[in-house]
């Protein structure tokens, strides 16, 4: 397998859909985590005044039943228990819901609607006890754990730097009305959420690009492999049908170019022709043009007008057709064959030329 050094290639459409569908994508936690915090914190500065309102509301019914003297049985303590939390419930769902929204709308913001059949299929590997050691205390999962600790500390900073300056106002407001303290409380808390998700938003920010980067450089390919896929699949059928045909043309054009160069063309004598030629550079005589039909009536017509000698040899002519694939030399059992046939040519053209001296 090729070496990360050798992967230098940006990734192609399809490999990237290849690892969409295995669901593998760019994308950060930490981007989702401060959008849903942010979202909450926003919710409950806009709408925490109707749960403050409920809770403040179950108070003070339950102090007034408490200086009323009224006494309450197990049942009725845990119904009016059950109907208390199902308020707050209630209460609290506006913010639940805007919660799950944002999450859900950070993580198809990064990466997509994209769901993937592949990703949610259960595999082995993921529940394999010493894979999940491999991840926990490989260089990944310690990068994962440090980051983690970072991120902890940065925020728990940033929260302090806002509470502690505040600690003796807020000891001060413990004697405030209950619904006083509590809306001192929430707004308080908003104030300190809101330094929080900004550190928190800058600490995402960078570990999406981090993710990013480790995703793209996961993607890269060799040369070779982008080669082959353009090879294999980079191309329409249609285009491909057209590239091979012009192929063979150009490589008959080759061919039938040779022809005139040959010393003898063999044939079947109308239904395969096969041209040899024979300069000394090699060992032995080669194939440098052959075919059956119209194309072996090309090459005699070329031959014929190129002054090149055509001998009717039908089981030479099968073999050499059968057996030699173009521009290679022809086989040893076929040696005697040629030299015979070769040694024929050369008398007649040596006859020729004393005829004409």
């Amino acid at each position: 397998m090729a070496g990360s050094a050798e992967r230098t290639e940006a990734p192609t459409p399809r490999r990237r859909e290849e690892a969409r569908k295995r669901g593998q994508v760019a994308r950060s936690a930490d981007v989702a985590g401060v959008v849903t915090f942010g979202a909450g914190l926003a919710a409950v500065a806009f709408g925490g005044g109707a749960l403050v309102d409920r809770v403040a509301g179950l108070m003070r019914s339950s102090f007034a039943s408490a200086v009323a003297g009224a006494t309450l049985n197990r049942d009725q303590t845990l119904s009016a228990l059950a109907d208390g939390l199902a308020q707050v419930a209630l209460a609290s769902a506006p913010i639940a819901l805007v919660c799950v929204a944002a999450g859900g709308a950070a993580a198809v913001a990064q990466v997509g609607f994209k769901p993937s059949a592949q990703a949610v299929k259960p595999q082995w590997r993921r529940v394999d006890p010493l894979q999940g050691l491999r991840r926990i205390f490989g260089p990944q999962g310690l990068f994962e754990a440090l980051k983690a600790a970072l991120k902890v500390a940065l925020v728990g900073a940033i929260v302090a730097l806002a509470v502690v300056p505040s600690l003796p106002e807020l000891v001060g407001s413990l004697g405030m009305p209950p619904l006083a303290l509590a809306e001192r409380l929430v707004a308080e808390s908003i104030a300190i959420g809101t330094r929080g998700v900004v550190a928190y938003a800058v600490i995402a920010a960078i570990d999406y690009a981090w993710q990013r980067r480790q995703h793209e450089r996961s993607l890269r390919m060799t040369r070779r492999e982008v080669q082959d896929e353009m090879r294999h699949y980079g191309l329409a059928p249609e285009i491909k049908q057209a590239l091979r045909r012009r192929q063979m043309q150009n490589a008959r054009r080759r061919m039938m170019a040779a022809v005139p160069g040959a010393d003898v063309v063999v044939t079947n004598p109308t239904h395969v022709a096969v041209a040899l030629r024979y300069d000394g550079s090699k060992p032995a005589p080669e194939v440098v043009a052959k075919g059956r039909g119209t194309i072996a009536q090309r090459i005699r017509a070329i031959a014929a007008e190129h002054g090149v000698p055509i001998v009717s040899d039908p089981p030479l002519a099968r073999a050499l057709e059968r057996e030699v694939p173009l521009g290679q030399e022809i086989p040893v059992h076929l040696y005697q064959a040629v030299a015979e046939l070769l040694a024929y040519v050369y008398r007649l053209a040596a006859d020729r030329r004393r005829a004409l001296a």
